[in-house]
């Protein structure tokens, strides 16, 4: 492979590099950030002694919203990455997919 022909997306052989859209980037730092403020709270909720199915309710308000976000870098991870590394002949990307997969199954 030519110097010019690098890969654009997470194929590097030498560190994994992935672009991102301004918007997605935007999205995925609100929602970390929501999702940061929500534990932070649980803490708050936890150091008061507040009643524990309170504290159950708030973490699994942040579970669902760290899956959300992992769904939608996996989407985009799909879109781009997968599209372009099979489109370019590469299908051991299969493999990588199922493995990432299996993290949220």
């Amino acid at each position: 492979m030519a110097e010019n022909d690098k890969p654009t997306c997470c194929h590097c052989a030498s560190r994994k590099h992935t672009p991102r859209t301004d918007e997605l980037k935007a999205d995925v730092t609100r929602r970390i950030n929501r999702a940061v403020g929500q534990l932070n709270g649980i803490k708050v909720m936890v150091e008061e002694d507040r009643y524990c199915g309170d504290v159950l309710t708030q973490l699994a308000a942040v579970e669902s919203a760290v899956k959300a976000i992992s769904r939608e870098v996996m989407q985009d991870h799909l879109e781009t990455c997968v599209v372009e590394r099979v489109q370019a002949g590469d299908t051991e990307v299969v493999d990588e997919v199922m493995g990432l997969f299996k993290k949220f199954m």
